[in-house]
C-alpha cells in the first residue's frame, strides 16, 4: 500500500480504524514513568521543504509530536486524523500549537511524500525526516522505539512507538499522551496549559 497516494481504499480504511476499532497492524510501546522523565526533546531534521527544523525553531508555541511513517496501516493514520481534531477543537488557540509527524522511515518517507501525506489530514501539521541516523538520533531522545519487519511480499513495516508527546514553548517535554487517549482529554489539557502560558 503507498503512502504517496491517498485515494477512496485509505479513506475508507481511515474511517474504518476510527469508526469501528480495527485491530493495531504496527506495534505500539508505552513508556514507563521512569522513561518518560529520561526524555530529551531534541531533533535536527528536515521539513517538507528541505528546511533544517529543531526544537528552537518553534519557541514560544508547544509542539505537539508523534512519531510514525506514511506506510502505516493504521495507528499513524489514526493518529494524524486526531491531530487534526485537536487543531479544529482547539479554534484560535491552535495559533500557538506546532504540529509535527517525524518519519522513522526516510527510505521511503521522501520529503515530497511527507508533504503530501500530512496535508491530507490537515496542512498545518509539519512533516519531519532526515537521514538514517539523524532520525535514529531524535527516536532515541524521545525513548521511541521502531524497526523494520520484512513482509513476504518482498516490502516491510516498521514497528514503532506510539503516541505524541507534548513540548513546552520553551522547548521543554511535558507529557506524553498515551495512543488511546481521546482527543477531548488531550483537547482538555491543551486548552489548560494554553491558557496558563
Amino acid at each position: 500500500m503507498s503512502g504517496l497516494r491517498l485515494g477512496a481504499g485509505k479513506t475508507a480504511l481511515l474511517l474504518a480504524v476510527l469508526c469501528l476499532g480495527v485491530p493495531m497492524a504496527c506495534a505500539q510501546h508505552d513508556l514507563g514513568l521512569g522513561e518518560t522523565r529520561e526524555i530529551v526533546p531534541r531533533y535536527l531534521l528536515q521539513d517538507v521543504n528541505g528546511r533544517a527544523r529543531m526544537p528552537e525553531d518553534f519557541r514560544g508555541h508547544f509542539q505537539l509530536i508523534a512519531f510514525g511513517y506514511t506506510f502505516c496501516p493504521d495507528v499513524c493514520p489514526t493518529t494524524l486524523a486526531e491531530m487534526a481534531a485537536i487543531l479544529k477543537a482547539l479554534g484560535p488557540y491552535a495559533e500557538r500549537l506546532k504540529p509535527i509527524f517525524i518519519s522513522v522511515d526516510p527510505e521511503r518517507d521522501t520529503l515530497a511524500v511527507l508533504r503530501e501525506y500530512t496535508a491530507f489530514f490537515d496542512p498545518r501539521i509539519i512533516g519531519l525526516t532526515g537521514s538514517p541516523a539523524l532520525v535514529a538520533r531524535a527516536a532515541a531522545n524521545f525513548k521511541v522505539r521502531y524497526q523494520k519487519v520484512p513482509k513476504e511480499d518482498g516490502h516491510y513495516a516498521v514497528d514503532h512507538s506510539a503516541g505524541m508527546y507534548l513540548l513546552g514553548p520553551d522547548g521543554a517535554f511535558l507529557k506524553k499522551f498515551a495512543y488511546g487517549t481521546p482527543v477531548e482529554e488531550i483537547v482538555a489539557a491543551l486548552r489548560d496549559w494554553l491558557e496558563r502560558r
